[in-house]
């Protein structure tokens, strides 16, 4: 049984992980944050869903570890409430 091809996805400031299995959220989060910061984008969104709340706090959980990350919070209105999670960037080192 062959692979499926790795599916290239837009780097534009949005993630939403509605599209992925969570076994997936380790890698994905920290390499699309990586993405954002290498094209400029200090300024990113995590959709995560609201549910029950494992999948934010996985999310959370990662962003408190990564260095990349200046600060994060829940999305306002308009941005996906406690479904979203908003997340600044540090510029990268020169």
């Amino acid at each position: 049984m062959c692979e499926p091809e790795p599916v290239e996805l837009p780097i534009n400031g949005t993630l939403d992980l509605h599209a992925f299995d969570p076994k997936e959220v380790n890698e994905l989060v920290p390499a699309f944050l990586s993405a954002c910061r290498e094209k400029g984008i200090l300024q990113a969104r995590i959709v995560h869903g609201k549910g029950t709340g494992v999948l934010r706090q996985r999310v959370h959980s990662i962003l408190k570890r990564l260095q990349g990350v200046d600060s994060f919070r829940l999305g306002g209105e308009g941005a996906g409430g406690w479904g979203a999670t908003i997340v600044i960037l540090k510029p990268p080192a020169d």
